[in-house]
């Protein structure tokens, strides 16, 4: 078992031993999920800690876009808890890039492209093959494009 999906498990568990509802509801879902990518597709795999922080970091953003709904929905409570549920997900999570950092590494992507040939808004494939690996897990994919976008456009 990765050592990300134990730290899950024994969180959950301890969570449970102290009755925190939030917490172990949470957990719950996220290790279903987690559970459900590795049984799909033609036979069952155990996932790398790589890919189970891409299955947290999917639950992570489904949180997000669903508070943003509850609350354009005028349902606050319910947006509240999803903030929460997604908030004590990204703790799980490496730390996010700052816009400083990701417009650095960005730049230097552009750079990259440029020297290869790839220029202006059609080198955006070419930019975001390069960011991509660099920056995986710690920004999330809007984010980066819009950078790309802003900086090819110029």
């Amino acid at each position: 078992m990765t050592t990300l999906k134990s730290k899950l498990k024994e969180d959950l568990t301890t969570a449970m031993k102290a009755r925190d509802e939030l917490t172990s509801s949470t957990l719950r879902l996220t290790l279903t999920a987690i559970t459900k990518e590795e049984v799909s597709g033609k036979t069952a795999r155990e996932l790398s800690d790589d890919e189970v922080q891409k299955v947290i970091a999917k639950e992570a953003k489904k949180r997000r876009e669903a508070a943003e709904a509850f609350a354009q929905g005028g349902r606050t409570e319910q947006a509240e808890r999803e903030k929460a549920e997604g908030e004590l997900l990204d703790a799980y999570l490496p730390k996010q890039l700052s816009d400083d950092e990701l417009g650095a590494i960005v730049a230097s992507a552009v750079e990259e492209a440029k020297a290869a040939g790839a220029e202006g808004p059609r080198a955006m494939g070419a930019v975001m093959k390069i960011v991509n690996p660099k920056v995986a897990g710690r920004a999330d994919g809007g984010r980066v494009a819009a950078a790309v976008k802003k900086l090819l456009a110029g």
